[in-house]
């Protein structure tokens, strides 16, 4: 476990190893997921992509989760 200051901003810095450890000193913009997790503050890296890279079946599956989900949702509200 490592204590790091939290500026007045809400900033906190991540110490070089645990930067290395994660793979964000070699990204190219790394970020990271915050998640409340019961009174405690999760941090798990997180990775950006151009649409343009993402494979276009991904996009359709993704597409079709979506539009499957809207329908349960509406068939659900009583508007379908």
């Amino acid at each position: 476990m490592t204590a790091v200051p939290v500026s007045k901003r809400g900033t906190i810095t991540l110490p070089p190893d645990i930067r290395r450890k994660l793979g964000l000193d070699t990204a190219e913009h790394p970020m990271m997921l915050v998640e409340l997790r019961d009174g405690g503050v999760f941090l798990q890296p997180a990775a950006a992509l151009p649409v343009r890279d993402i494979p276009v079946e991904a996009l359709r599956g993704w597409i079709e989760e979506d539009e499957r989900d809207a329908e349960k949702f509406w068939r659900k509200a009583g508007k379908a």
